[in-house]
């Protein structure tokens, strides 16, 4: 009963009801008695019981075995998933660059395949968010992860990969992303190709949600009927499963006499989602000056001070630059927001070179940062005609919070040491006797 492509429900956080069987969902009552087909009733909670009603986040799952037919957990090794707060982490003013993480020798899946680059906040606390990079050779057969750290946004760069989940699945390919809610359990696979590569932005704090438009109006940026929720798509399948769980900055794992991804039917507005990034509405200016990035915002997590994120996923996507008497790349700034970017494809419109795709950058809270020198002197003397910036798909994880990077980060042979040199040769130009 899993289809060989995915299907889809179209909207952002909408109550969305799905069955794989006619009549498997229970009609007029969440819990009845006897559910249809023999069917166990779960709720799987995402917020509070008493969140105010617009932020209550639950969903019914109808399944063919509870979760708690399961076996001890017990953990498992350390590896290189770090989650906040750890003693392998540490601050640093200092602007960090990194080239593409190369892809790994062997059979690597995704649980081993994650890296983690930076955390900031505490996961238990319910704050903050960890910043990871994976590269992986192996589909998860036999291993179903769930997070109950936090949620999983998953930013693929090379490969695609199919998310199969316990209430559908997603196929997320580069340009597109994927959202793995809090607690839910799914498995990694490869789709295309024999590898793939990309980032994840583990984040603690309150859900994604889209960012209010304000001014802009009632049109714009991300839209939420773009998200696509999966069907139900359910398996029942004996067999010997490892459950792998993320609890407490540690992982964990439970035996299963069965596939875990057997839910037959389910109704509610806590599901996973994608969304092609492609079906962005870009907002820029067409006067002078360069806007705020805020304004490539595609979901906020916000925090508990308005207007300033826990953790926000901006994109900067192919758009027209057509301000006119304008040093158009971002330019120079010290932020009180902490930001780590990466590269899908093409080029950033402020680095001439050394930015990569499957690369990152990361500046920390007031940290100067800005194009380099070479891109200065071609945007301070370039003819200002309406210029289409096609070739780029580059994004950017902005937290309130400082990000701590460990150690794997820090001493990682694709970091770049030499990376604060780019801005090395940008001369004074000071010219006191000519304005």
């Amino acid at each position: 009963m899993r289809p060989a492509q995915p299907s889809y429900q179209s909207g952002f956080a909408n109550h969305h009801a799905s069955e794989a069987l006619p009549g498997a969902l229970p009609e007029g009552q969440n819990s009845p008695q006897r559910c249809p087909y023999g069917l166990y009733a779960e709720q799987l909670s995402g917020s509070a019981f008493t969140a105010p009603r617009q932020r209550n986040l639950r969903s019914w799952l109808y399944r063919i075995r509870p979760s708690v037919v399961q076996s001890a957990y017990h953990p498992l090794a350390d590896s290189d998933w770090v989650t906040a707060p750890s003693a392998d982490a540490a601050a640093d003013p200092n602007q960090m660059r990194w080239d593409p993480r190369p892809l790994p020798e062997g059979g690597v899946d995704f649980i081993d395949g994650l890296l983690t680059l930076a955390v900031n906040g505490d996961a238990s606390a319910q704050q903050g968010c960890g910043v990871h990079v994976y590269a992986i050779n192996r589909s998860m057969e036999q291993r179903f992860l769930y997070d109950a750290d936090g949620e999983l946004l998953i930013v693929p760069q090379q490969g695609a990969l199919r998310l199969r989940t316990e209430l559908g699945e997603l196929r997320v390919a580069p340009g597109e992303i994927g959202l793995i809610p809090r607690g839910v359990k799914f498995q990694v696979r490869l789709e295309d190709d024999a590898a793939a590569r990309g980032y994840v932005c583990e984040n603690y704090g309150a859900p994604f949600e889209l960012p209010g438009l304000g001014p802009i109006g009632a049109n714009g940026l991300a839209n939420p009927r773009d998200f696509l929720t999966p069907v139900a798509a359910y398996e029942d399948i004996d067999g010997d499963f490892e459950l792998v769980a993320r609890f407490a900055g540690r992982l964990w794992a439970s035996r299963l006499a069965h596939s875990p991804l057997d839910v037959v039917a389910w109704h509610g507005n806590y599901a996973p989602f994608k969304y092609d990034l492609a079906r962005f509405n870009t907002i820029n200016t067409v006067s002078f000056d360069h806007p705020d990035p805020s304004i490539f915002t595609v979901l906020t997590s916000p925090s508990d001070t308005p207007g300033t994120a826990n953790i926000d996923f901006v994109i900067f996507p192919p758009r027209w630059m057509v301000a006119e008497d304008t040093f158009r790349p971002p330019y120079f700034h010290r932020n009180l927001m902490s930001e780590f970017m990466g590269l899908v494809h093409g080029e950033y419109d402020a680095k001439a070179e050394g930015f990569l795709p499957g690369g990152a950058s990361l500046h920390n809270a007031m940290s100067p940062h800005g194009p380099d020198a070479e891109t200065f002197e071609q945007a301070s003397h370039a003819e200002l005609a309406p210029q289409y910036q096609g070739n780029t798909l580059a994004f950017m994880f902005e937290s309130r919070y400082v990000f701590r990077t460990t150690s794997a980060a820090r001493q990682a042979p694709f970091r770049q040491a030499d990376y604060v040199d780019v801005w090395a040769g940008l001369a004074s130009h000071f010219t006191p006797e000519h304005r």
